[in-house]
């Protein structure tokens, strides 16, 4: 990807989100795209016939362990036109490209999605995977107050505690479980990040559990109760399983939605697998509440010396 293909995206990216309300190509996968570099990496671009504009972006990341990380966005104004011709021929090119590096477990994570979603997933041969709640609720929380003592996150210094804590935590998830030094450091450097809002809890000298806040950017602002407000995330929440079962969870979320409203923030936001029973009653004591439901497709795409690609039925 050069520079123009990238600006090119951009302003495909811009236009869907503005279309959509929400940010069109996940985090992990905008990184990937304008940082470049990475080993696995895939973009595809569908240009409008005779001109340069891109009206549709497919990419793939590969993960770890095999895995494989897909998203897609068609311009808004492409989206009926085409129908579900575009996403499938966009997929079905980055389900091959997959297929001719190796092969893996594929997730493709979809916002929102819609029956052209599904047709698309359908006719590739992914099936329904996870389901990722987005949970919202406005600050200042007023009943609860953290009673558990917090300091801010060292950059330079507190990347080995934290990263074995995060690993041991989300050890198997497909995301979160196996970051490692250059992981933090990118999100480190992004204009977002700030120690203020990662806040660490340690107990017997140990890192005991982290919830690691986000600020979004002024263009995120959402109408809330006919309130403009500001965004923020809870990004990353966890305790270490040696301090599980001992109600710190709840402190550190307490703890976050503080540190998020006292930087401005009016309206909370994380995201929880809609499977994840006990962490959504936490967030629903809370006062959390759905706003959406993100869905990750999967399949298991062969390598090319192998007899088929996806193991669905109906894929390239």
């Amino acid at each position: 990807m050069g520079e123009a293909d990238i600006a090119a995206i951009s302003a495909l990216v811009e236009a869907a989100t503005l279309a959509d309300g929400h940010r069109a190509l996940g985090e992990h996968q905008w990184l990937d795209l304008v940082q470049g570099r990475r080993e696995g990496f895939a973009g595809f671009v569908a240009r409008e016939a005779g001109r340069e504009r891109v009206i549709a972006y497919a990419q793939i990341s590969r993960g770890h362990d095999a895995s494989w990380a897909v998203e897609y966005v068609v311009h808004p104004r492409w989206r009926e036109s085409t129908g579900a011709e575009l996403q499938t021929q966009l997929l079905t090119t980055a389900l091959l490209e997959i297929r001719a590096q190796g092969g893996g477990h594929v997730h493709l994570w979809v916002p929102k999605p819609g029956p052209i979603d599904e047709a698309v997933a359908e006719i590739v041969g992914l099936r329904r995977g996870r389901d990722l709640v987005q949970m919202r609720r406005p600050l200042p929380l007023t009943e609860e107050s953290p009673v558990i003592a917090v300091r801010p996150f060292r950059p330079g210094e507190d990347e080995p505690a934290w990263l074995e804590v995060n690993n041991r935590a989300f050890h198997g998830h497909p995301e979160q479980g196996s970051w490692d030094l250059s992981t933090i450091e990118e999100r480190e450097s992004q204009p977002w990040f700030d120690p203020r809002g990662f806040l660490l809890h340690e107990r017997e000298g140990r890192l005991a559990g982290f919830c690691w806040t986000k600020v979004h950017e002024p263009e995120d602002d959402v109408m809330h109760e006919g309130l403009d407000l500001q965004l923020g995330e809870i990004y990353v929440i966890a305790v270490d399983p040696d301090y599980q079962g001992h109600g710190l969870g709840r402190q550190l979320v307490l703890a976050g939605l503080a540190s998020l409203y006292e930087r401005g923030v009016g309206l909370a936001m994380l995201y929880v697998d809609h499977d994840n029973e006990a962490a959504r009653k936490l967030y629903f004591s809370l006062g959390f509440t759905d706003d959406h439901t993100d869905r990750a497709y999967v399949t298991d795409v062969a390598a090319d010396d192998e007899s088929q690609s996806p193991s669905s039925s109906g894929g390239p």
